[in-house]
């Protein structure tokens, strides 16, 4: 079972870009589970038809208490969805939220019973308190890949996020495997990206291009691997899928 935390900035194309990672290694008969990591609760989306689906902490609010397949959706992709979500707005804390909903799917077996092949938390990095930091430091993901663009406030997250990591590295936690550039053409943008794996010392271990495909998926709900398959961009998710399989090199 391999274990993945992709961090990014809120906004960045970071559901977006993990979400088609998940279509693209279940095309390829891996069994795959999501876990949105995020109080919005919409790293799964266009995996779902556009649409929400329930979360962990709004089942357990309501109910009291929850089955496994009331947290877990299967997506037409056949990816397994979960979407930890946060507390009521203004009552809790965000991070916690994501400790809770962790410590539901090992209470329920989920990973047994499931068996997934691969697991992704989908994680926002704007801040790395506790709660965000689980997947990190609670053992749960091997690696982490922080998705990024050329953009100032997004490196300023990815040096965030890459302390955070390695400040748990040293303790046998995940380690970091590198930045994921998410394009925005923004001008000398490569330069400025490189420029910054070279100053937190981690490489950028894939270049995806912008693409009005993107945008298109979207529309309909779905991913661009699902979408349109036969596509230059489905076929970039899919090398981007096959390296963080593989544990590629650099590209």
């Amino acid at each position: 079972m391999k274990k993945i935390a992709i961090y990014g900035k809120g906004g960045i194309g970071k559901s977006t870009t993990v979400s088609n990672i998940s279509a693209a290694l279940a095309s390829m008969g891996l069994v795959v589970l999501q876990i949105g990591c995020d109080p919005k609760a919409d790293s799964t989306r266009n995996l779902t038809g556009g649409k929400n689906i329930p979360t962990v902490l709004e089942t357990l609010r309501k109910n009291g208490d929850a089955d496994l397949e009331e947290l877990v959706y299967k997506s037409t992709t056949g990816v397994l969805c979960v979407e930890a979500g946060g507390p009521v707005p203004g009552v809790g804390c965000a991070g916690r939220g994501i400790i809770t909903a962790f410590e539901k799917l090992e209470e329920l077996d989920a990973y047994e019973k499931y068996n997934p092949d691969i697991i992704l938390y989908d994680v926002l990095g704007d801040v790395v308190c506790g709660g965000f930091a689980m997947p990190i430091r609670g053992g749960y993901a091997e690696e982490v890949c922080i998705v990024t663009s050329g953009e100032m406030m997004s490196l300023y997250a990815a040096s965030n996020i890459s302390y955070a990591v390695k400040s748990f590295e040293n303790r046998g936690y995940a380690s970091l495997k590198g930045l994921i550039l998410n394009a925005k053409n923004i001008e000398g943008e490569n330069e400025l990206v490189d420029n910054a794996a070279k100053e937190i010392e981690t490489s950028v271990i894939y270049r995806m291009p912008r693409h009005p495909l993107v945008q298109k998926a979207e529309e309909q709900g779905k991913t661009v691997v699902e979408a349109f398959p036969d596509s230059d961009m489905a076929e970039h998710y899919r090398n981007l899928a096959k390296l963080l399989l593989d544990g590629g090199d650099a590209k």
